[in-house]
Formats: structure tokens, C-alpha cells, sequence
């Protein structure tokens, strides 16, 4: 076997701890929160993907029309209470009442839920409290706005029949009741829920490639006759030799040009996910020989890669 190629001003640190496994890495769940808070503080959180970010924003365009629509309804319905009902009450109106406030209703709890269906896909920050209320209970507020002026203007209306008034209130304060009800979000989504999440997943995938280690060895060792592997503190993976020319350009940014050297085991404890995909372009970039079953090993690093759990219940 042909030793690499040597001759870098690269520092090499040799790494020769290991680190908690793959269970013990796991964190708790207070941490996990912990961290979750953390990163929404600093803006490195949990982000909406543009098209999802672009589907709430029009949800929320739509809901505010709707709701803007029943509010004008609602104004037009008290200025006709308030000045044209002097002469005595028409005999239709309160159908045109009860049509009135049940349209509103629909209005308002088809917004509600449109808006509930955005803060879901886009949602607010717990750190900040009153914006988060707000945006996650608009839906309910919204109701309010719209029906308890009408309502109370039809009930102190001295133009109105008592009957008209009991009819036309139960049916608003049902309707109001449905909207209310209807808009509250029980569940509000937020930044941190969803970077928790986020967290959990890079934990499970992290815990499922450090269940690869034995296979990424295998690996190495069929290519370079021995257990020794290279990264840099800010890479995701390893490399075959510290004079690759990947692996220097990563170092350019390292702290004191760092490259860090170790086992697989203990490049996996750094948090490297795996050994580069450029298995190929690597040996003969570390002066290696090129395995007869090459092809093969790139599939098993191929696969090793693309899928966390490959090779873990083998």
C-alpha cells in the first residue's frame, strides 16, 4: 500500500478522545428547548421554506380581505339601524338581520382559519409574547371586533321589536360564540417548536451515523490500510489524507489552520456525519492505490451517506 502524499503548512492535530456516544450525546429535553431558544435568539433557527413562507403570507392576505369585508358589513348593518329604521322596522328586516350576522360569521371564521393555517406554516417567536398572542389568537379577536357593536346596537336599539331583538340576538351571539370558538388556536405553533424539531432530527441523524462507524472503518481501512482519517472543525466529513485539496480549502477558515487527525470513531465523536463522497478523486489526490474493488466501495460510501440508517441493523 502506497503511503499518502505528505507536505502541507497545515497544523495537524491528533485527536485522541473519543467522545460520548451516540446515546449519551443525546440531549435532554429541557436542553434541547434550551438550545431551541438559543438559536431563534440569534436568528440561526428554524426557517420556512420560501414556498411555504409565500403560501402563509397569501393565506394571510386572503383572511385579512375576508375580515375586512365582514367589518364593513358590520358598518354598513349599524348605520342602517342607527338612521334609516325612524320611520318603524320593515317587515324583512329581520331576515336581512339574520342573514346579515351569518354571513359575517362565515366571513370571520373562514379568515380564522386561514390565518390559523399560516401561523401553522409560518410561525411566530415565543420570545416575543405579545406579538405571538396576537398573531395566534387574531382569529378569535377578529369575531369580537365584528359582531359585539351590531349586537349591541340591535339590543339598544329603541327602533326594533322586542322579538326582533331576541331572535336576532341569539342568533348573533351563537354565531359569535362559533366564531370565537372556532378562531382560537389551542395549539399555536412557534420558531422554537419547530427548531426543537430541527434539533431532534440532527441528533437522530448524528446518532445513526455514529452506528456507521464499523462500515465507514471497513472503508478506510480496505483504501488506506489503516484506521487514520482528517477534518477540519467546521467540515461535515473526513477526507482520506490531510493534503487533499478539499480538505485544505476548509482548513483556510480554520482557527490556526487547523486540520484535526483520528480514528473514524473519533471523527464520528466530532460530529462528522461520514468520509467524503470523492473517494475516488481522494486516493489519487493522497498518492494511494487505487483498490480493485473501487466501485464497490463507492457504493457502500454512497449509500453509507445517503441514508443514516444504512448499515446500522445489518
Amino acid at each position: 500500500m502506497a503511503e499518502a502524499k505528505r507536505g502541507t503548512n497545515k497544523k495537524v492535530v491528533q485527536v485522541e478522545v473519543a467522545g460520548p456516544t451516540a446515546e449519551e450525546a443525546k440531549a435532554s429535553k429541557a436542553e434541547v428547548a434550551a438550545e431551541a431558544n438559543t438559536r431563534v435568539r440569534q436568528g440561526d433557527g428554524w426557517k420556512p421554506t420560501d414556498e411555504a413562507k409565500k403560501g402563509a403570507t397569501t393565506k394571510r392576505v386572503i383572511a385579512a380581505i375576508l375580515w375586512a369585508v365582514a367589518i364593513v358589513i358590520e358598518a354598513v348593518g349599524i348605520w342602517y339601524i342607527l338612521t334609516q329604521l325612524e320611520g318603524g322596522q320593515p317587515d324583512w328586516f329581520i331576515w336581512a338581520i339574520i342573514g346579515l350576522l351569518v354571513v359575517l360569521g362565515i366571513l370571520t371564521i373562514v379568515g380564522s382559519q386561514l390565518w390559523k393555517a399560516a401561523n401553522q406554516a409560518d410561525p411566530a417567536s415565543r420570545q416575543e409574547p405579545f406579538r405571538f398572542f396576537v398573531q395566534n389568537q387574531l382569529g378569535a379577536i377578529i369575531p369580537i371586533i365584528a359582531f359585539v357593536p351590531i349586537i349591541v346596537v340591535l339590543l339598544l336599539s329603541k327602533n326594533i321589536d322586542g322579538k326582533t331583538k331576541g331572535i336576532a340576538g341569539a342568533v348573533g351571539a351563537v354565531v359569535l360564540v362559533a366564531a370565537v370558538l372556532l378562531g382560537i388556536e389551542y395549539n399555536p405553533n412557534s420558531l422554537e417548536n419547530e427548531t426543537e424539531g430541527q434539533i431532534e432530527q440532527e441528533q437522530e441523524i448524528e446518532a445513526a451515523n455514529a452506528g456507521q462507524v464499523d462500515e465507514y472503518t471497513d472503508v478506510v481501512q480496505q483504501i488506506t490500510g489503516g484506521d487514520a482519517v482528517y477534518w477540519t472543525p467546521q467540515g461535515n466529513v473526513y477526507h482520506l489524507c490531510e493534503t487533499v485539496p478539499a480538505l485544505q480549502r476548509e482548513s483556510q477558515n480554520a482557527e490556526n489552520n487547523i486540520i484535526k487527525s483520528g480514528t473514524v470513531e473519533t471523527a464520528h465523536a466530532d460530529g462528522k456525519i461520514g468520509l467524503t463522497k470523492e473517494v475516488t478523486e481522494e486516493i489519487r489526490s493522497c498518492g494511494l492505490d487505487l483498490p480493485a474493488n473501487i466501485d464497490e466501495l463507492e457504493t457502500e460510501v454512497d449509500n453509507l451517506r445517503d441514508d443514516p440508517t444504512y448499515g446500522t441493523t445489518n
